[in-house]
This record gives C-alpha cells, sequence and structure tokens, in this order.
C-alpha cells in the first residue's frame, strides 16, 4: 500500500508554519491515541500522524521530503507501519510525550507505562568525620559507624513473613496506580491503597515489621589519602542504603572537617609559618632550627634579614592531590620573619647598644621609661 502525503495526513497546505503543524498533530494525535480513541485502526492512524510531523517538523528532512517525496526521507521514516518501531526514527509515543509535556495523563500501549514498583536506588549517605591537620597532610585509614537501612535477611526484602508471599492489590489490580477518564484526558494517581506498589502484605515480616529493610550499623574503614582539605568529599561507591525491588545501593559521601593547627597555615599545596629572630640574628645572619610538618630541621637566615621577609622550603608543603587520589609531589614550607624588639635590657645590653647607636646614621638619645606616678600625672594632664 502507497504512504500517503504527509501533508494530507496532518491536513495542513506545503506552506504550513511549524505552529501550524504542531496544533494539526495536537489535535489529529489526541483523536487517535490507542488509550482513548474507539476506532478500529486507531494505532495505524496515530503512527501514521506521529511519522508525518516527524518529518515535517524537521527542517532538513521537511526539504528532503518537499524535493524527493516519501524516497528522499526514506533513511529517517522507514518503510511501514509495521510496529511501533518500524515506521520510522522514533517511537510515536516519545513524540507525542515531548509536544504534549508529559500532560493530559496519556499511557503507552502494550504495557509501557512506568512502572512505579520498579527497582529504585537505595538513598546516598552522609557522613562528617574531623581530621587533625596532619592527618589531612599525610592522610590516614580511619574506621567509622555508618547506620543505614539493608535488606531484611529474614523476609528477603519482601516484608512477608517467612511461608507467606504479597498478594495483588485488588484496588489497582496489581499496576501500582489508579486511572479516571474525563473527556480525552485521563488523570493518573498513585493507588492509597498498597502505595504505588502493587502488592498488599498480609502477613508482616515480624523482624522488619513489613518494610523489608532492617536500620543496621555498618563498621568500615575509611581510607583519607594524602593531601586532602577542608570540605573535601570522599565518595564510597555502593555503601549507601540498600536498594528496592533489585536496585543498587546508594553512596556514602564522607565530608571532612580539618582541625587548624597551633602555628601552622595553610594555603593551597603550600604551609606557612612564622618565626621570631632578634635583632642581632637579623643583622648578622643566623642559622636557626625550624618546625616543619616532617619535624625540625635547620634553616639559614641571611644578614640583613628584614620584618616580614620570607624563606622557601623547598618540597616541605602538602601532597599534591589528584582526582584519582594519587599525589604528584608536595607544594612548599613558607617562613615568614618576624625580628623582635627586646623590651626588658640589662645595664651591659644597654650600653651595648647605645656605642652601636654611635656607629649607625644617629646617635640614639634613649628614653627614660615613666613610671607609675609619671603615668598618672600624663593621664590627668598634670
Amino acid at each position: 500500500m502507497s504512504k500517503r502525503d504527509y501533508y494530507d495526513v496532518l491536513g495542513v497546505n506545503k506552506g504550513a508554519s511549524k505552529d501550524e503543524l504542531k496544533k494539526s498533530y495536537r489535535k489529529l494525535a489526541r483523536k487517535y491515541h490507542p488509550d482513548v480513541s474507539k476506532e478500529a485502526d486507531a494505532e495505524t492512524q496515530f503512527k501514521e500522524v506521529n511519522e508525518a510531523y516527524e518529518v515535517l517538523s524537521d527542517e532538513q528532512k521537511r526539504a528532503a521530503y518537499d524535493r524527493f517525496g516519501h524516497a528522499g526521507v526514506s533513511g529517517n521514516a522507514g518503510g511501514g507501519f509495521g510496529g511501533f518501531g518500524g515506521f520510522g526514527s522514533r517511537d510515536p509515543f516519545d513524540i507525542f510525550e515531548e509536544v504534549f509535556g508529559g500532560l493530559g495523563g496519556f499511557g503507552r500501549s502494550g504495557g509501557r507505562r512506568r512502572q512505579r514498583g520498579g527497582p529504585r536506588q537505595g538513598a546516598d549517605l552522609r557522613y562528617d568525620m574531623t581530621i587533625e591537620f596532619e592527618e589531612a597532610v599525610f592522610g590516614i585509614d580511619q574506621e567509622v559507624e555508618i547506620p543505614r537501612k539493608e535488606h531484611c535477611t529474614s523476609c528477603n526484602s519482601s516484608g512477608a513473613e517467612a511461608g507467606t508471599s504479597p498478594i495483588r492489590c485488588p484496588e489497582c489490580n496489581g499496576t501500582g496506580e489508579l486511572r479516571r477518564q474525563t473527556g480525552f484526558f485521563i488523570n493518573i494517581a498513585t493507588c492509597s491503597r498498597c502505595q504505588g506498589r502493587g502488592e498488599i502484605i498480609t502477613s508482616p515480616c515480624r523482624e522488619c515489621q513489613g518494610k523489608g529493610v532492617l536500620t543496621k550499623t555498618r563498621r568500615m574503614t575509611v581510607k583519607i589519602p594524602p593531601g586532602v582539605d577542608n570540605g573535601t568529599q570522599i565518595r564510597l561507591t555502593g555503601e549507601g542504603e540498600s536498594g528496592t525491588a533489585g536496585g543498587p545501593p546508594g553512596n556514602l559521601y564522607v565530608v571532612l572537617r580539618v582541625k587548624p593547627h597551633a602555628y601552622f597555615h595553610r594555603s593551597n599545596d603550600d604551609i606557612h609559618v612564622e618565626l621570631a629572630i632578634n635583632v642581632a640574628q637579623a643583622a648578622l645572619g643566623d642559622e636557626v632550627e625550624v618546625p616543619t610538618l616532617d619535624g625540625n630541621e635547620m634553616m639559614k637566615i641571611a644578614a640583613g634579614t628584614q620584618t616580614a621577609d620570607t624563606i622557601r622550603l623547598r618540597g616541605r608543603g602538602v601532597p599534591r592531590l589528584r582526582r584519582d587520589g594519587s599525589t604528584a609531589g608536595r607544594g612548599d614550607q613558607i617562613v615568614t620573619v618576624q625580628v623582635r624588639t627586646p623590651t626588658e635590657l640589662t645595664n651591659d645590653q644597654r650600653d651595648m647598644l647605645m656605642q652601636l647607636g654611635k656607629t649607625l646614621d644617629k646617635e640614639v638619645v634613649p628614653q627614660k621609661e615613666k613610671g607609675f606616678f609619671d603615668k598618672i600625672r600624663d593621664a590627668f594632664g598634670m
């Protein structure tokens, strides 16, 4: 049987706009939808309308059709109406749902409605873990306890007591949903009696009270890689709650909080620390001991060092963490020097500084430290 002209199928002229095509398609698709039409050839008509709309709503396919007719789109539109997939490159019900946006509540013929009681993935879980600063830098294996829902072994997750089985819900006949038609529209609602499961448990499992799952605490070891930081998330695939109806388990996300350190501060992969030296060390230079994450080590202070000068220790920072959990080298440790001025001097130290001052740019005029009564007079303007 030869195919009808696509424009005739939709009842539009060759110059029809996209809006005109869609308007005609919506009217005809509702008319011939197998869920509502009583006509004997409704299914064939429905697929023919969808085939015509699929071609004419696509600019490239429409241009090929206008030029070569059905031969120009035979690779796209197929060679007949033998089945839902045989008429073209797309399922007619997919086109229908795309145009109608899921409105109207029409189902799919042949039992292709959405299965409410099908497999579902288990819920993801979150665990907040606090670790020490050094543990974040070098990594650690941490043991944790995670409460989660797991399959009940007593009833094999069915929720029914051993030796019994759930029965088909008489309200929805096992579909899990109730359908009510009003004109062209069909309203679909979850069955309130079985809560969408399609089954009713008459003898609930005593272990899980018919839920099919139990809350259990699982003890596991979480491997924290080197170089993690505050807020880092570690995903443990399949360690979340059990799925339902054969669905896969969810995932466990471990979110890290790193305690601050007493004197180390982190900036990306670098470690910062302050080092106090006296004026003699700053002027003459010295070799001092400085703390690092790997232990104390000796560091040279150059002569003439000023406050806020920095010294970089290569490779003494944080391991650089890659996406796959491996590391590639380490950052640096940056030491910021603080030159401390002494506040209490002995007579000998004062005399030596006086002699030093005479050799510098300007002779020092020592200021006498004010006593208690001097401070009172200054406060009251006496």
